[in-house]
């Protein structure tokens, strides 16, 4: 008997400001519409994670592709991953300047490369070569970001209520530059989990870093298990947020553990909140995807853009507990 099919996407989570609610809202219903299509014509979940993660990458509103923060040198440096629960394989890139849609790049990795990851200079060639166009690293900056990081710079060397915010979360202040973790610095990773018709599940993240990064750095969304996994005898997961706490957990796959245990997708995403907070002093969100179409959205942060979509339900929202 086919699935019914179901979509969820984020746009990140974090200290949302109420005048970008809209924009966070329009972009994620707009993935959703993209992703949905694919999956209502009966197309895989690989491909409507990818459609709905590419919408967002182009929407300059999210921390993806265009529009992404700039990493200290004022440069964009993206990251992504795209995983097939069926098969278990996966494709990422990391740290591309020269990517439109490095959703795109990943996905042409997961099928047409025995690897699963690539970076940088290397990751561009490879995309090159299976047909998908170099822009350069100037296309994807825009005026918003050159401004906030100008900003941010200015205000680090002199210390800022921002930084005694960061302390005050547990963030690490014994380096320069560690008051980008501020809950008021967007964390707008982009992401998306999807089961077709066939019953098979897929998840896509895609993001570019925290604002004033050391170039060169990689975050959680691009490391398979630690920002992004699907596998058909668990659950397919994508999470956003500071991504360094998310790293040492491992929680994508931390959590889609828990459902392979007997959890359901609704406790395991709180509860993955909960251990990223307790256990590291972490601050994110997910969205969390089983192959019987059960889903969970979580933060712990004071907003995350979100969206779903069932045969029988659609909604979208900024703010989410266990469901």
């Amino acid at each position: 008997m086919p699935t019914n099919p179901v979509l969820v996407v984020h746009g990140g989570a974090w200290a949302m400001p109420d005048d970008m609610v809209e924009a966070h809202l329009h972009g994620v219903n707009s993935a959703l519409a993209a992703g949905w299509r694919v999956l209502e014509l009966g197309g895989p979940a690989l491909d409507a994670v990818e459609e709905a993660v590419v919408i967002m990458e182009d929407d300059e509103t999210f921390d993806a592709g265009r529009g992404s923060f700039l990493n200290r040198d004022g440069k964009v440096q993206l990251d992504a991953l795209i995983m097939d629960g069926a098969s278990l394989r996966a494709g990422g890139v990391g740290c591309v300047e020269r990517l439109r849609n490095p959703a795109r790049a990943a996905r042409k990795i997961l099928s047409e490369s025995p690897h699963v990851y690539f970076v940088a200079e290397g990751a561009e060639r490879f995309a090159a070569e299976h047909g998908i166009a170099l822009c350069s690293n100037e296309d994807l900056i825009i005026p918003r970001e050159i401004e906030r990081l100008r900003k941010y710079q200015t205000e680090a060397k002199g210390g800022t209520s921002r930084a005694e915010n960061a302390r005050e979360m547990g963030h690490p202040m014994d380096h320069p530059g560690s008051e980008m973790f501020a809950p008021e610095i967007s964390h707008d990773t982009v992401g998306a989990v999807a089961l077709d018709r066939d019953g098979n599940i897929a998840a896509a993240t895609s993001t570019g870093g925290t604002l004033n990064k050391a170039p060169g750095r990689l975050g959680d969304s691009s490391l398979i298990g630690c920002g992004c996994y699907a596998d058909n005898l668990s659950a397919a997961v994508s999470t956003t947020g500071w991504g360094e706490p998310i790293m040492k957990l491992v929680l994508a796959k931390w959590t889609a553990d828990r459902i392979s245990a007997g959890n359901l997708p609704e406790w395991a995403a709180q509860e993955a909140m909960n251990h990223l907070k307790q256990r590291v002093n972490g601050h994110g969100g997910i969205i969390v995807l089983d192959p019987r179409g059960h889903f969970g959205i979580a933060h712990n942060t004071p907003r995350m853009a979100w969206a779903y979509k069932t045969t029988q339900k659609q909604e979208a929202g900024i703010e989410r507990g266990a469901i």
